[in-house]
């Protein structure tokens, strides 16, 4: 990845969705928050669509099933199938079938999207570490998922068995805040044991892996709004990111982001699919992108001019991962960021 945004895919100004064949999309705080769609994302979506990019929906959460995440975006006015939803249920389980033996008995700590994609590899769901299990996976199980179910994992773990986890993000978001994710629940039977998971989904390879395989994508663009599971998927992946400002990552953090989570766009929401985006250019010790220029100066961004906000935090990105090379900014982006709004 370049240590500046790079808003143009060519020299011709054409819109993301024409120089990529598929965008591999995440879906709380891209496509739907609080199971409602973000604003622009059914309209965005279906123009991408229209225009000929495969649309495919790229998701860490292991509860439901392809088919009922396809309904629910569906209900939402974006038409989705089954084959164009991607879980982390279905990486990892993809993961163990490559180390078990079919039939293989599996412990599931986790919900019905975990079960669908064991069985789909071969591999035969159980209950309890007394149904004589060759591997443990844990994924998110929901709200509901009772103690008892960490205990039973811990058992397993605890007498030597593989471990898997669907992922490890330490939250989850609902319609009523954030609330722990699956990652949470890995460090419960991590405490318990001592022991180490094999992970598959976002940021790590055998996410990227199964989605490629499922979309045969050839010229793939990620789109999310997390540094950390979709910008570092794409960097450990090597293809184009988008960062959307939907979801939880703001302007202090993409500014102060290390090489693997910087994005190679950056957009407001999915409308960005749409668009060619406006270029960033060298100016003098800094950057311009619209009216904007920025600079590293003594201990804090500097920004001058006026104009779309945006184009202001596009040249502050230029400026700041410049400064930062291989490592993190360390500069003051505060009172640049507050004046775009940011």
């Amino acid at each position: 990845m370049s240590q500046t945004v790079r808003t143009r895919p060519d020299d011709s100004g054409q819109a993301l969705s024409e120089a990529y064949d598929t965008a591999l999309l995440d879906l709380d705080g891209v496509v739907y928050a609080g199971g409602l769609a973000i604003a622009h994302a059914v309209e965005s979506l279906g123009t991408a669509r229209s225009g000929g990019m495969r649309l495919a929906y790229v998701t860490n959460n292991a509860l439901r099933t392809p088919d009922a995440v396809a309904g629910h975006l569906t209900e939402l006015g974006i038409p989705a199938e089954g084959a164009d939803v991607i879980t982390s249920a279905q990486a990892v389980a993809r993961l163990i079938a490559d180390q078990l033996p079919a039939g293989a008995r599996v412990l599931v700590i986790g919900g019905e999207g975990l079960r669908v994609a064991l069985r789909e590899r071969g591999l035969e769901p159980v209950e309890s570490a007394d149904d004589e299990p060759a591997a443990v996976v844990q994924g998110y199980g929901g709200p509901d998922l009772t103690w008892s179910r960490f205990a039973e994992a811990s058992y397993a773990v605890a007498r030597g068995l593989p471990w898997f986890a669907s992922n490890t993000d330490l939250t989850i978001p609902s319609g009523r805040g954030i609330a722990p994710g699956n990652g949470a629940a890995v460090e419960v039977v991590r405490i318990a044991t001592g022991a180490e998971p094999q992970v598959a989904g976002k940021p790590l390879p055998p996410m990227h892996r199964e989605t490629i395989l499922r979309t045969g994508a050839r010229r793939p663009l990620v789109v999310g709004d997390r540094l950390d599971t979709d910008i570092e998927g794409a960097f450990n992946g090597q293809v184009d990111s988008l960062l959307v400002l939907t979801g939880v990552t703001d302007g202090a953090h993409l500014l102060a982001a290390p090489p693997r989570h910087r994005p190679t766009y950056v957009d407001a929401d999915l409308r960005g699919l749409l668009t060619g985006q406006p270029e960033v250019v060298p100016a003098g010790d800094g950057f311009r992108c619209g009216g904007w220029t920025a600079t590293a100066g003594t201990g804090e961004l500097e920004l001058d001019g006026e104009g779309e906000a945006l184009d202001g935090l596009r040249a502050l990105c230029a400026a700041a991962w410049t400064a930062a090379g291989d490592g993190t900014c360390g500069l003051d982006g505060g009172k640049a960021l507050a004046r775009l709004g940011l």
